[in-house]
């Protein structure tokens, strides 16, 4: 029998019902992969290629924990940002008796007083226009009172990280502009020290034929390979805090290992108390929410299996990262469930069946 025959058993049952065309899986541990693999072809085009195990897809969401998180975890160490700072102090426009006590934990654990989505690129692009938009409009809802998961906080914290590395760097000429302490520079940095697989915002041209296409996207007019899905994105130039990131099941495994090896002692990715510090879940009302990640619910998309402390976030294209840090594993998922259109949610029935397949198998 198969490694794993429950776990791919349950995606090929979720490709013939077209849920999604294409997906790669990866399960391992600290130092070992267990399983990795390729289902269905990219798209449902009769002459589509075949999805390998080097298929690279969007990841979307997963740009949250894999990029924004971790860089918020190393400029903490760095002592460049403290989880307490008031946005203000960061965000000039940030202003407002509504809001004035919101900091840069709030933004990490979705509990800032933000809605969770407004389609800014209809009529904004690039930083100023988004951060003047995304500080001015009104809160949704007092902020610590509940958690409400939100792109527009993690695009802000791209900002503030933006802002924060070149403070820590001697004093630059007047008008002088560093391209090695932008978002994206940074995230380059961290892929490097992690893995040699793709990992990156805005892929080259030549990678397109590895690429798996999401969504036929009517705003942009075209199907989408290589380019990213979440619109909001597209209008910073295709680098964000909340989404952008390009990546292979081993690209996003290899971070996966690196965040095991940071749980239990190694620092790879920060210090072992920082980390331990993202994981922890918020004191906010209702929240599974922790800081950037979320956590284990039986009801969430890890399945009702996985040690009640895992860690874990999906990606809205139909990307996943589970980690059971007490069982030493973790669990990557990558679809393009998008293609050839974003209305198809029957991935969420499949995301906890393959979890549960794969810790039964473990």
């Amino acid at each position: 029998m198969t490694a794993f025959a429950r776990a791919a058993d349950v995606i090929q049952d979720a490709i013939a019902a077209r849920v999604f065309p294409a997906a790669t899986v990866e399960v391992g541990m600290r130092g070992a992969v267990a399983w990795r693999g390729a289902f269905g072809r990219l798209s449902y085009d009769d002459h589509a290629s075949d999805a390998k195990v080097d298929t690279i897809f969007d990841l979307a969401s997963l740009t949250k924990v894999i990029a924004t998180a971790t860089l918020a975890m190393r400029a903490v160490d760095d002592g460049l940002i403290r989880l307490d700072d008031p946005v203000a102090e960061w965000i000039p426009e940030w202003r407002g008796a509504d809001r004035i006590g919101v900091t840069v934990r709030d933004l990490l654990e979705h509990s800032a007083g933000l809605t969770a989505y407004l389609p800014f690129f209809r009529d904004h692009t690039g930083r100023p226009e988004f951060q003047q938009a995304i500080s001015t409009m009104p809160l949704e809802y007092a902020p610590r009172t509940r958690s409400l998961y939100s792109d527009l906080g993690y695009i802000l914290l791209a900002f503030i990280l933006e802002d924060a590395r070149p403070r820590a760097l001697p004093a630059p000429a007047p008008g002088a502009f560093d391209a090695n302490t932008t978002f994206n520079a940074q995230c380059r940095r961290i892929a490097s020290l992690i893995t040699d697989q793709p990992l990156t915002f805005t892929p080259p041209r030549y990678w397109r034929d590895r690429i798996a296409p999401t969504e036929h996207d009517p705003w942009r007019g075209r199907t989408l390979t290589g380019e990213v899905h979440d619109e909001n994105a597209w209008a910073l130039g295709g680098a964000a805090g909340h989404a952008g990131l390009f990546g292979t099941a081993a690209a996003v495994g290899a971070f996966a290992r690196a965040v095991l090896l940071t749980i239990h002692g190694d620092a790879v990715l920060a210090r072992t108390d920082t980390m331990r510090m993202f994981m922890r879940r918020s004191t906010v009302p209702g929240s599974s929410r922790a800081l950037g990640w979320d956590t284990m619910l039986p009801t969430s998309s890890c399945g009702t299996l996985v040690s009640p402390t895992s860690i874990g976030h999906t990606g809205f294209t139909g990307t996943s990262l589970w980690i059971d840090w007490e069982r030493d594993a973790y669990i990557v998922l990558l679809t393009n469930r998008v293609h050839p259109t974003r209305d198809n949610e029957a991935i969420r029935a499949v995301r906890p069946r393959f979890h549960d397949a794969v810790i039964s198998e473990l």
